[in-house]
């Protein structure tokens, strides 16, 4: 459905990614991805959101590199030796950018895992956003704490999750709220990742679907 792209950075350089185009003028929404890369599942969600009527880009922030799902050593040695911040300013902003100059009137962030950090980072540092959704992903409070989140924020999250732990999201909400921010949280009671439906040892799809539509829903509702 969509299609590899280039589009510039606000320093002018570079960046590629895919874009899964929506009907003309439809809101904006920048994809993320797992650690795993900028991969063909990443890419069918953002044709399912094209799909249900948003213009879709997807930043390769491994700037084409792709991990095999087996390979848990080699992702996590790809997202720690990411520049979150110069991806997040600078990549991400950039994606934004493009899809405003695309017709997009507002846009949206949506991120997995690794990109649910970057998604709240987001929410936090790019200016283009209207409205952002991590997916069972909370950056480290030294990043980005709750109280810095300038846009509605919807999260999900997984109960038994390791990485993104239930501690770790409730102490986010609960920063959230203390500072009046415009959240929803949900929990599912599944496993990390369990969104990604080419992993089944962690898919729960009934958990996948609803958490797909409750984003949808959240994401028209902020960006019409």
């Amino acid at each position: 459905m969509g299609a590899r792209i280039v589009f510039k950075r606000p320093d002018g350089t570079e960046a590629a990614g895919y874009w899964a185009k929506g009907p003309k003028g439809a809101p904006g929404l920048v994809v993320i991805q797992e650690w795993w890369g900028l991969n063909q599942q990443i890419e069918h969600i953002c044709d399912r959101f094209a799909t249900a009527g948003f213009d879709v880009v997807a930043p390769d922030l491994y700037a084409g590199r792709v991990v095999p799902y087996h390979d848990s050593a080699a992702a996590n040695a790809e997202m720690t030796s990411l520049n979150f911040l110069d991806a997040v300013d600078q990549t991400v902003r950039g994606a934004a950018q493009f899809l405003k100059s695309e017709g997009s009137d507002k846009v949206g962030i949506a991120g997995f895992c690794l990109g649910g950090a970057v998604a709240v980072l987001a929410a936090a540092r790019v200016p283009e956003f209207s409205a952002a959704v991590p997916f069972y992903g909370l950056p480290p409070a030294q990043a980005a704490g709750p109280a810095d989140v300038k846009i509605p924020l919807q999260g999900h999250f997984a109960n038994q999750d390791d990485w993104c732990s239930p501690q770790v999201v409730n102490a986010f909400e609960a920063g959230l709220k203390n500072a009046g921010k415009t959240y929803e949280f949900y929990r599912y009671d599944a496993q990390h990742a369990f969104v990604n439906e080419a992993r089944p040892e962690v898919h729960e799809e009934k958990a996948a679907e609803l958490a797909f539509s409750r984003a949808v829903d959240f994401l028209k509702k902020h960006l019409s």
